[in-house]
């Protein structure tokens, strides 16, 4: 039975799919990837950071050339004896180290040597692990930015080895420059002009701008932590809520394909009520379905068995009769038992073949409005031209008119009402009345067929539509159905949406009521 269920094209578009790189990679990685993503978005800030680093330090070092050129004015104003206290005090206020160097680079004057030592440079030697790793993180998001690498700090002696210091003998009034220090904390200098052709160098260690910079990467790791830890466990929690049930279903499947069916209970995960229980759910009903139909296989080919086995048994009977039996009279008796017995398995198999291709046959016919009073008519007025049997008469009520159109099979429902008709008037007695009512319902069409026989009692009600199970008048000949005509009666009405039963008649007269409800067309 396994094999049956795999297909060629089944399997081409499997390998199809294993083809793809989302084929070959279950779910939960891939839920923690497509998470991924946004964490690394979010890790994207760490570079940021350097862009805002460069930012800051563009601000800083135009705001050192201002304040260099102030200062190189406020020196300019006063007299030779009050420069030292003015450069001292400009000094502490602005935390810069300032130096004045003549036209031809020699120093002048120098806070440090005036004793304002605000600039000093920290020995990376001396530092702990963790600015260390502060430093080795820096350098490695410097590397993977591919940001510009400054120049390393050195002092002059001469004023005008300094960068800044010459670009103002040039005809520039300020020039600033930014550098590294051994600790890779950025330096600025910045160099103005006097009046009297002097120059004023500033320089000051901006260590704040590093500082800056790594508390807000300190911050952004520790919400990256915080964030991935939190999307880590949310992502875990949607793969096992996604992924487990679905394995559980799948392994179901399996085994359900594998041909043990009868064995596997499909989880129905009552308690969701998401698409995954829809479809534990609808994977549970199909394999109760499944079950169901490979029960009604079994026991449809155990019947039939049965059912063909009388006919061959008096068949071969008849036929070894014949060959030891001279009487011509007894020998023509035979040979009709031999033309009853075919015919009697022509029509059982024509039968059990029409019952066994019904349900496909119905999944893909291409239903059409169906005028179901204008056929009930039709059949009345048939049997009413040839004279129905014993003298049995047909009355048909028809209500609303023209609107009792369901959409269906037209050659299939003709022969569910003319099965309903033929037995109605096969039970009723010689002279009695087969009533045939048809009316809207509500938004279906009931179909009443109502005869005047011994009626079907409660308990059979049920066992009548099932197959090869067949009670009929104590008049009529053995072998004449086949006891598929109910079955296959109900299995059309179901095929269309619909329901057939038997029911007891409203004026407990004798006799038996057949009900068939359709949807009407509309709707």
């Amino acid at each position: 039975m396994a094999p049956a269920t795999v297909s060629r094209r089944s399997e081409a578009h499997a390998g199809e799919q294993a083809a793809n790189w989302s084929g070959r990679v279950s779910l939960t990685p891939r839920i923690l990837a497509v998470n991924a993503i946004a964490l690394l978005l979010l890790a994207g800030g760490f570079f940021y950071l350097d862009s805002f680093r460069s930012r800051i330090l563009d601000g800083r070092t135009e705001q050192a050339a201002r304040e260099a050129q102030l200062m190189g004015e406020a020196l300019a104003a006063v007299p030779a004896a009050q420069r030292p206290a003015l450069l001292t005090r400009l000094a502490v206020d602005t935390g810069t180290r300032l130096r004045v160097y003549a036209a031809d680079g020699a120093a002048l004057a120098d806070s440090a040597a005036l004793g304002v030592r605000n600039f000093r440079l920290v020995d990376p030697n001396t530092d702990g692990w963790g600015q260390r790793s502060a430093r080795w993180l820096d350098a490695a998001i410097d590397r993977i930015v591919r940001a510009p690498r400054t120049p390393l700090y050195r002092e002059r002696r001469d004023g005008r080895r300094w960068p800044d210091v010459a670009a103002i003998g040039s005809g520039r009034p300020t020039s600033a420059s930014v550098w590294r220090a051994p600790d890779r904390t950025p330096v600025i200098t910045a160099a103005a002009a006097l009046p009297s052709g002097e120059r004023l160098l500033s320089t000051v260690n901006a260590r704040d701008v590093t500082e800056r910079v790594r508390v807000e990467r300190f911050r952004l790791s520790v919400l990256l932590i915080v964030v991935a830890a939190i999307s880590l466990s949310l992502s875990l929690f949607l793969a096992r809520t996604i992924v487990n049930p679905l394995r559980r279903l799948a392994r179901a499947a399996v085994r359900v394909r594998l041909g043990r069916a009868r064995e596997v209970v499909v989880p129905r995960l009552p308690d969701r009520r998401d698409e995954i229980g829809m479809l534990a759910r609808a994977l549970s009903d199909m394999s109760l379905a499944l079950r169901a139909r490979i029960d009604a296989t079994e026991a449809f080919a155990a019947d039939v068995t049965h059912e063909l086995k009388n006919p061959l048994a008096s068949l071969r009977s008849a036929a070894d009769a014949l060959e030891r039996v001279e009487d011509p009279a007894l020998r023509a008796r035979l040979l009709a038992i031999v033309s009853d017995d075919v015919h009697r398995l022509d029509r059982l198999i024509s039968d059990i073949s029409d019952a066994s291709r019904l349900d496909a046959q119905l999944a893909r016919a291409t239903f059409e409005p169906v005028d179901v009073g204008g056929m009930l008519a039709a059949q009345v007025a048939a049997r009413t031209e040839r004279e129905v049997a014993r003298g049995v008469r047909l009355r048909f009520d028809r209500q609303d008119d023209g609107g009792l159109v369901v959409l269906g099979e037209g050659a299939r429902l003709e022969r569910v009402f003319a099965n309903l008709i033929d037995n109605a008037v096969s039970f009723s007695p010689a002279g009695g009345t087969v009533s045939i009512a048809a009316r809207r319902v509500g938004e279906e069409l009931e179909v009443r067929v109502e005869d005047e026989g011994p009626g079907v009692p409660e308990e059979a009600r049920e066992t009548i539509f099932r197959r090869f199970h067949s009670v009929r008048p104590s008049g009529e000949a053995f072998g004449e159905h086949s006891g598929l005509g109910l079955a296959i009666a109900r299995t059309i009405v179901e095929g269309h949406q619909g329901d057939i039963r038997v029911e007891p008649r409203e004026d407990r007269l004798a006799g038996a009521r057949f009900v068939v409800r359709l949807p009407l067309a509309h709707a």
